[in-house]
C-alpha cells in the first residue's frame, strides 16, 4: 500500500491505518459483530443503519457459519433496503456508479463498463446487476469469500489498479464522515470523464472535509518515487527519487509512473 503521510487532508485517514476487515474461521462473537459491522457500513456507503433495517436472518446465518461475508454482502445489495437507498431515488447511472464503490471497492475506469452494466440492468434485471460484480473474478480475486469489500483504489499500488481511479474514487468518497446519500445529487458523477477517459480533478478537503464536504485547496504534493531500473542499464537496482507536482497535475503524474514501473511509496501536501 502506498503510503499517504497526509491522508487526512484528503479525508482517507481509516484506509490508510486500517487493515482489511475479515471472517477467520476461529472468529470470536465481537469479531464477527465488527464483520457485519463493516460490511453494513460499506455496501451502504456509510449510511446510518436503524435497527429495524437490519436484516436479522443473514447476519444470524453469517454468525453460524451459514453463510459467508460475500454471502451477506450479497444479501445487503439484493435487499429492498439498497435498492430504497441507491436505486429508487438515482438515475440508473448513477446506481452503477454507487455498485461499483460499494461491490468492488472502485470508481468505474472506463465508459465500456458504465455501458455494459446499463444493459446488463436493462435487460437483466436487478439482481443480475448486483450479482455480476459480486460473481466476477475482480470481486474474487480482491475480496473472496470472507473479506468485506473496501475503497481498493486508495491503495495506489494494489494488484489491477489504475492511478485514475484514485482521484475518481476519491470523488465519490468526498469524506469519511460523510455518506453517500447525504451528498444530495442524484446525477452521476463521473460521466463526462468517464466518457471521455479523462482524468478527475482532485480536490484537497478542507478542514471541514471531516463531514464530507469537499474544499478547493491548492497547493503542491512531494511524490516519492522507488524507480525501476533502465532496461539498458547495467545497473539493477532501484532508487528512490523525490517529485514535486502541483496538485492539478497528480493525476497525470500518478498515470505517468504507474506506465513506467515505478512504484509511489508516498503522497505527501508540501
Amino acid at each position: 500500500m502506498a503510503s499517504l503521510q497526509e491522508a487526512g487532508r484528503l479525508g482517507i485517514t481509516p484506509f490508510s491505518e486500517t487493515e482489511p476487515t475479515e471472517l477467520r474461521s476461529h472468529s470470536t462473537p465481537g469479531e464477527v459483530q465488527a464483520v457485519i459491522a463493516a460490511a453494513y457500513r460499506q455496501v451502504l456507503g456509510n449510511e446510518h443503519l436503524m435497527q429495524s433495517d437490519r436484516l436479522i436472518t443473514a447476519e444470524s446465518q453469517l454468525t453460524q457459519g451459514v453463510i459467508s461475508v460475500r454471502d451477506f454482502v450479497r444479501a445487503i445489495a439484493n435487499s429492498e433496503l439498497y435498492r430504497q437507498k441507491f436505486l429508487y431515488p438515482n438515475f440508473h447511472v448513477r446506481f452503477i456508479e454507487l455498485n461499483y464503490k460499494h461491490l468492488l471497492g472502485r470508481a468505474p475506469y472506463e465508459q465500456a463498463e458504465i455501458a455494459y452494466h446499463l444493459d446488463l440492468f436493462m435487460s437483466e434485471g436487478y439482481e443480475a446487476e448486483i450479482n455480476s460484480y459480486l460473481d466476477s473474478v475482480e470481486y474474487q480475486n480482491s475480496f473472496g469469500d470472507s473479506i468485506v469489500p473496501y475503497h481498493r483504489d486508495f491503495q495506489v499500488d494494489h494488484p489491477g489498479s489504475r492511478a485514475i481511479g484514485f482521484s475518481r474514487l476519491l470523488h465519490l468518497y468526498r469524506g469519511y464522515a460523510n455518506s453517500d446519500r447525504a451528498q444530495g445529487q442524484k446525477q452521476p458523477r463521473l460521466t463526462w470523464e468517464v466518457a471521455k477517459n479523462l482524468a478527475t480533478p482532485i480536490s484537497v478537503p478542507a478542514a471541514s472535509a471531516l463531514t464530507g464536504s469537499m474544499g478547493g485547496n491548492r497547493g503542491v504534493y512531494r511524490l516519492r518515487v522507488l524507480k525501476a531500473a533502465s532496461a539498458n542499464s547495467a545497473v539493477v537496482r532501484q532508487t528512490t527519487t523525490e517529485v514535486l507536482v502541483a496538485y492539478d497535475q497528480l493525476t497525470p503524474k500518478l498515470q505517468q509512473l504507474n506506465r513506467s514501473g515505478s512504484k509511489v511509496i508516498s503522497v505527501t501536501a508540501v
